[in-house]
């Protein structure tokens, strides 16, 4: 992300189910009231993910609030959104997919500017043991953090 961006919402739940493998930046699609919905940071990315259909990149499951003042300008709030990437990012992402694994998954939502961009991640499902593992050296970081702190303060 560049320095004149505004994190919308984060999806933290993909870091700790999948491997990131590579992240791209795409835009998205949105009617009117949905930008304006996001600028009031009314969006979730808890439950979405990512397909290729027709030669197209669409987002399923993303939530973005109905804008309050909208009245019948306002979209279905779990539509499916297309997501704007160039024709030979899109061939190399859908052959990735081929392979065993493999999925997309989005991770962010932010502004770059005027302009709302998502993040997406070619990316590798865990297993049960490696997310136990990861967990493992989480906790192990944060101990020797709390004895260096108790250090520093003796």
């Amino acid at each position: 992300m560049q320095k004149n961006t505004k994190l919308i919402a984060n999806n933290k739940k993909a870091y700790h189910d999948y491997f990131i493998e590579d992240k791209y930046e795409c835009g998205i699609a949105l009617a009117g009231t949905e930008v304006k919905s996001l600028r009031q940071g009314a969006c979730s990315l808890k439950e979405s993910f990512v397909r290729i259909r027709d030669g197209q990149v669409l987002i399923y499951g993303m939530h973005i609030s109905p804008y309050e003042k909208g009245n019948i300008f306002n979209k279905d709030p779990l539509r499916v959104r297309t997501l704007l990437l160039h024709k030979k990012e899109i061939a190399k992402l859908s052959g990735k997919i081929q392979e065993k694994g493999y999925t997309l998954v989005p991770l962010q939502v932010y502004f770059s500017g005027k302009l709302v961009k998502v993040e997406i991640a070619l990316a590798k499902g865990k297993k049960l043991y490696d997310k136990r593992e990861a967990i493992a050296k989480k906790d192990a970081m944060r101990e020797t953090e709390r004895a260096f702190r108790r250090l520093q303060k003796s």
